[in-house]
């Protein structure tokens, strides 16, 4: 079965140097665009992991070796995730996206990689050492590079997979395209284009309600995207979630369950404690947004001519203080 589409959907496999999200890098990128009318387009890219605080090349963890067959060598020469940063951004512009268990790994390696890049140029933009020819060439790369991955439906074909056959991409691949294994394992393209075709086969074969699956599965990018109730997450590290009334709430450490504004007003440093510890760059951001969202509904609220209760409430503290026409 065909995908029904109403704009492209970008299936992607990244292989990396490790499986730190914060400190490991991209090493292969790989696309299949399809497009509404069937037709479909790849690109792969191998990539130079650039550690941008030392100046040198990242690493390969020799167990991510093992598994992808990278080595270190195999990337001298290539271009950083910098340079080819601007590309990647226009393929994943105008569409949705899917992958293999891509949601946990693949989404957030990738928005870091964009993040990194916009840090650096946000570093070379207020650093007045900085030339200003070089300068402007960071605010291109910053407004070539300017997308909000979280506003992009995901389909994660594993999450329907787990859902539906309750077992990795070889095995899907054997059980929905035919009993037959796929080649070339582990590199990005073959696992990117095994995806896509382990999502046909799901479409085929739960059309229909029976009595080991309630759910049929609908040719619709919506409602994959959100097949078995995949968590609603501000950040993609899962720090941030959507709690009651989609107010973003802390999901982890002393303030579990505690909403991120009610936070922000009793205990600022929190944020700045994130800002400085060892999370996602997207997680950073995210708390940031959020403090800066917070500071200016504040600042709103304070030049709001005060009305009604609130002006009652404030005359009243406002009599408290005095006492025999004397302000204590």
């Amino acid at each position: 079965m065909e995908l029904s589409l109403k704009r492209p959907l970008l299936f992607f496999d990244i292989e990396s140097t490790g499986l730190n999200i914060v400190t490991d890098c991209i090493v292969e990128l790989s696309f299949v665009k399809v497009f509404p009318d069937g037709h479909h387009e790849t690109k792969t890219w191998r990539v130079f992991p650039y550690d941008y605080a030392n100046n040198c090349q990242k690493p390969m963890d020799p167990r991510a070796s093992e598994v992808n067959g990278i080595k270190d060598e195999d990337l001298v020469g290539e271009k950083k995730f910098i340079e080819i940063a601007p590309e990647v951004v226009d393929w994943l512009r105008d569409s949705d996206l899917a992958g293999f268990n891509s949601a946990k790994f693949d989404l957030p390696m990738l928005s870091e990689e964009i993040e990194r890049v916009r840090a650096y140029c946000l570093r070379r933009i207020n650093d007045p050492r900085t030339p200003e020819a070089r300068k402007n060439m960071a605010r291109e790369m910053l407004d070539k590079i300017d997308i909000d991955l979280h506003s992009k439906l995901m389909v994660d074909v594993q999450t329907i997979y787990h859902y539906m056959e309750p077992r990795n991409l070889r095995a899907a691949y054997r059980f929905y395209c035919g009993g037959q294994d796929f080649e070339n394992a582990h590199t990005a393209l073959a696992d990117t284009m095994a995806t896509y075709e382990v999502l046909k086969g799901q479409l085929e074969m739960y059309q229909s309600p029976d009595k080991y699956h309630e759910v049929a599965l609908k040719n619709d990018v919506d409602f994959l995207s959100g097949v078995a109730g995949r968590p609603r997450t501000i950040d993609y590290a899962g720090r941030l979630v959507y709690g009651k009334d989609d107010e973003p709430t802390i999901s982890f450490g002393k303030h579990k369950g505690r909403t991120a504004r009610e936070v922000y007003e009793t205990e600022p440093a929190y944020f700045a404690w994130i800002e400085n510890g060892e999370f996602t760059m997207d997680t950073k951001r995210q708390f940031s947004r959020l403090k800066e969202q917070f500071e200016k509904e504040k600042k709103e609220s304070m030049s709001k001519p005060l009305e009604g209760e609130a002006l009652n409430d404030a005359l009243a503290r406002l009599q408290g203080k005095f006492q025999g026409g004397k302000l204590f």
